[in-house]
C-alpha cells in the first residue's frame, strides 16, 4: 500500500510541475500565441493553440478574437484558422531591420558592393512579398532607391522568386494563385501556370533571375541564404541597370554572392 501511495504522489507531482510550467498570466499568454503563429508555415487555430501551448482552451479563443482585432492575426477563407496579418508582418520586419546584428550585416553588404561596384540587397519573403532587411547602394547615379523595410511583390524580382521556390511545393503554389500577380513591365509573368514553371527551373538552378520583370531596364541575380539546417531564411542580390550590367555578366558575381550569403547566414539566427 505505502508504495502504491508514493507511486500516486509522484504521478501528482508531475502532474504539479508541468503545471507550473504553463503560463498564467495574460500577457505570457499573448506571447506565446505570437511564438506559436510565428513559428507556423500554416493557418493556426486557437483550438491547435490551446492543446499544444497548455493554454485553458476559453482564454485560448479570446486571445487569438483580440489578435485578430489587432490585426495581427487575419482568418483565413472557410474559417479553417488564422494566417499572420501584415501589422504581425511589420513587427516582425521591424524587429529584424533593427536587431543588433544589423551593423555585422550592413559590412558585409557594403563589402560586397565594394567587390562588385553595384547595388546589392538582403531580402526575406514575408507573405506574398518580399521585405528588404537591408540595402546598400553603389556610387552610380543611375539606380533603383529602396530603403530596408520596403515591401516589394515576390513574383517579379529575383529574391522573390528564389525564396517562393524554396518553399515546400503545396506552400508556393498557394501563395502563387492567391497572389495579385500584377504586371509591371511586358516581362512580367502574371499567369499563375507560367510562375510555377518558372518556379521549378529557378529551384533546380539555385539562383533568381529577374530579367527586366519589376522595372524595365533593371535585372538582378540573387543567392539564397540557408540557416544551419539548410533552409532558406533570405536571399541575397546584385540589381543594377542592363545597360551598365547585362544579366549575363550579372551571373559572373555569383561566387561572390555566396561567399556574402554564407557570412549573413550566422547573422540571420
Amino acid at each position: 500500500m505505502a508504495g502504491k501511495r508514493i507511486k500516486a504522489s509522484s504521478r501528482g507531482a508531475a502532474r504539479a510541475s508541468g503545471s507550473d510550467r504553463q503560463p498564467r498570466d495574460l500577457v505570457s499568454r499573448v506571447v506565446l500565441a505570437l511564438e506559436y503563429a510565428a513559428h507556423s508555415s500554416r493557418p493556426v487555430t486557437a483550438a491547435g493553440f490551446s492543446t499544444e501551448r497548455g493554454v485553458p482552451r476559453a482564454s485560448a479563443f479570446r486571445i487569438f478574437a483580440k489578435l485578430q482585432q489587432e490585426r495581427m492575426l487575419i482568418p483565413e477563407p472557410g474559417g479553417r484558422g488564422y494566417a499572420k496579418g501584415r501589422r504581425f508582418d511589420d513587427l516582425a520586419t521591424a524587429v529584424l531591420v533593427h536587431s543588433p546584428a544589423y551593423g555585422a550585416r550592413h559590412r558585409v553588404l557594403r563589402a560586397l558592393v565594394d567587390e562588385i561596384g553595384e547595388t546589392c540587397n538582403l531580402t526575406m519573403l514575408v507573405g506574398a512579398e518580399i521585405v528588404y532587411v537591408d540595402r546598400v547602394e553603389t556610387d552610380w547615379p543611375l539606380r533603383m532607391h529602396l530603403a530596408p523595410g520596403s515591401h516589394v511583390p515576390s513574383h517579379c524580382t529575383a529574391t522573390g522568386k528564389l525564396l517562393l521556390s524554396l518553399l515546400p511545393e503545396r506552400q508556393m503554389k498557394a501563395l502563387v494563385k492567391a497572389a495579385p500577380l500584377r504586371r509591371y513591365t511586358e516581362r512580367t509573368i502574371t499567369d499563375p501556370a507560367r510562375l510555377i514553371a518558372e518556379l521549378a527551373r529557378t529551384r533546380k538552378a539555385g539562383i533568381g533571375i529577374d530579367d527586366e520583370e519589376f522595372a524595365a531596364g533593371m535585372v538582378a541575380v540573387a543567392v539564397p541564404v540557408l540557416d544551419e539546417r539548410g533552409r532558406a531564411r533570405a536571399a541575397i542580390a546584385v540589381h543594377a541597370p542592363a545597360v551598365r550590367l547585362p544579366l549575363d555578366a550579372a551571373k559572373r558575381h555569383l561566387p561572390a554572392l555566396r561567399k556574402a550569403a554564407a557570412a549573413l547566414s550566422p547573422l540571420l539566427r
